[in-house]
């Protein structure tokens, strides 16, 4: 690669706003590097659509995202990390890239004193059981409960990240899991859910760690860039956001997510 290219954006896409905590983390990690964010907010959520569907989309964005050009893809959405990553490895062979479930499930492992893990997540994904998987795989004798918690995801896009309706809602589906099943760590298995870790960690209590990935995800990429020796040198950081429908709504609700304000004139609006 040569020295110019390593000045190119990371590529980050959702189905969403969600993975914007993903890019948070990111940009926290990464001072130097710059960032194209793409949600597909005009398609989402991808938890409840066919494999099929995702992985289609999923193509669909990175081929928006590779246009636009960019050294290393961060597939910040659980659900597309478990359905299309291979596709889209096999898709372009060059281009680094990054699911966010192996850091999840790498840093759930090592959180878990008694090995006893929860995950949450889309329906798709849990239905998938790419974290059971990836938990054993690292972790053989480690016991995995997994819940879908499909509700999180419109909370979330909407803003309604605490206060009552979250805790209700949280409660109504994770009320009983603790009890049930003794975890000590919960991993949050969907980008959109830590922006309600506030109403999570109230209905399991203060005895269970709740695990999420975006922090760990920033660790896998700047090990990547070193790797591949594409760490950027400049100064001049860009934060490139692009989506598929709503500047308006990305900007009021990811303003929330990334804990600075966004104007709809941040947000470039694309078809795929």
């Amino acid at each position: 690669m040569h020295d110019s290219d390593c000045t190119l954006p990371i590529g980050v896409f959702d189905s969403g706003i969600g993975g914007l905590t993903v890019l948070k983390a990111l940009t926290e990690a990464l001072p130097r590097e710059s960032f194209v964010y793409l949600g597909d907010t005009a398609r989402l959520p991808y938890g409840t659509k066919s494999a099929k569907s995702v992985t289609r989309y999923a193509l669909q964005t990175t081929s928006l995202l590779r246009e636009r050009g960019i050294k290393l893809l961060v597939v910040a959405c659980n659900t597309a990390t478990a359905v299309s990553l291979e596709a889209l490895q096999e898709a372009y062979p060059g281009l680094p890239v990054i699911g966010v479930i192996r850091p999840g499930a790498e840093a759930a492992c090592r959180q878990s004193a008694g090995g006893r893990i929860g995950v949450i997540a889309t329906e798709s994904t849990v239905n998938g059981g790419s974290y059971e998987r990836e938990i054993l795989r690292i972790r053989p004798d480690a016991k995995v409960f997994s819940r879908p918690c499909p509700l999180f995801v419109p909370l979330a896009e909407e803003g309604w990240c605490d206060g009552e309706i979250a805790e209700l809602t949280a409660r109504r589906y994770l009320g009983s899991m603790v009890e049930e099943t003794g975890i000590d760590t919960l991993v949050l298995g969907c980008t959109h859910f830590p922006v309600l870790a506030e109403a999570i960690g109230k209905v399991v209590g203060p005895g269970v760690t709740l695990v999420d990935s975006a922090r760990t995800t920033a660790e896998f990429v700047q090990d990547m860039l070193e790797r591949r020796d594409i760490c950027s040198t400049t100064t001049d950081r860009r934060l490139t956001f692009l989506a598929t429908d709503g500047a308006e709504r990305f900007a009021r609700v990811g303003g929330y997510f990334m804990h600075h304000a966004l104007s709809p004139s941040d947000v470039e609006i694309v078809d795929l």
